[in-house]
């Protein structure tokens, strides 16, 4: 799928808009630097976001969102393809750079990219190590969304978020399913709050193992929260059974977080040491 079918569809996108009332995790000092993956584990794809500062993500592993319509989330940034707002930072890692400023009649710009038609896959452990931004109105996210989008549409094409964040909640991560019947506000997800500290004072591991039939959300190593098909509402489907494609993101403002106040300074910048993909090993 090329960025120019993708686009359409999602403008149209109510994704990542999540209930603030669901239900949320509390576990005490989170390490920000656990172990790697064990054996079960093959990595077949990763990016480490090595080379010059400057440098725009690969366009061998990555694709640029453009556009600022809102996605379906009333969000305030005008998203470019310009090293401004998304380029490596020549110590290895992505550095995704939202701004104030006057751009495609926006107030804002960031940027979203996405490895579709690039690296697709079903199944698999996911994760990202990650360094947020901080602020209210800051909406940082890596996450999954259904290859097959243009055919079928969103929300049956399946999103999974492996994280987001309000930046104005600096200590609360979430995870969550939208799949048909159960998307947007009525999502399936689990908040997960640390203590000891804030998302944004350092990197963390942000991690999902996918199986069939079964989810799992992962912070540095520590599960908060697992999904199997009989935890969806009555009436609705599994749709996580085909590839999905990544996609990373810092949006300001929309509905699940509000605007952006006097209190948010910017730049906010969410920083990428890695992304890497495995799957079970034989």
């Amino acid at each position: 799928m090329t960025r120019l079918r993708l686009l359409p569809w999602l403008a149209a996108l109510g994704t990542l808009a999540c209930d603030p009332a669901a239900n949320r995790a509390t576990k005490p000092d989170v390490p920000s630097s656990p172990s790697q993956p064990g054996a079960e584990w093959q990595l077949v794809w990763q990016d480490e976001f090595d080379g010059q500062a400057g440098t725009p993500p690969s366009a061998d592993r990555w694709v640029h969102d453009v556009g600022g319509h809102g996605w379906g989330n009333e969000q305030l940034e005008f998203d470019t393809d310009r090293p401004e707002n998304a380029s490596l930072d020549g110590t290895g890692n992505l550095v995704i750079t939202a701004r104030k400023e006057s751009y495609g009649g926006k107030s804002y710009t960031s940027a979203r990219i996405n490895s579709s038609g690039r690296f697709e896959q079903t199944y698999g452990r996911f994760e990202a190590r990650l360094q947020l931004p901080v602020g209210r109105g800051i909406w940082p996210a890596f996450w999954l969304l259904g290859a097959n989008i243009g055919e079928v549409g969103w929300p049956e094409c399946g999103e999974i978020d492996i994280m987001e964040y309000r930046g104005q909640l600096p200590a609360i991560t979430r995870g969550s399913l939208h799949g048909p019947g159960y998307s947007g506000g009525g999502n399936i997800g689990s908040d997960f709050a640390v203590s000891g500290g804030k998302l944004y004072e350092d990197f963390h591991i942000y991690a999902l193992e996918w199986e069939p039939n079964r989810i799992r959300w992962l912070l540095d190593g520590i599960t908060f929260f697992e999904v199997t098909p009989s935890k969806l509402p009555a009436g609705t489907r599994w749709v996580y059974d085909h590839p999905h494609f990544i996609i990373l993101n810092v949006a300001v403002g929309g509905n699940y977080l509000g605007p952006p106040d006097s209190s948010t300074v910017f730049p906010q910048q969410m920083k990428v040491d890695y992304v890497r993909v495995y799957t079970r090993a034989p």
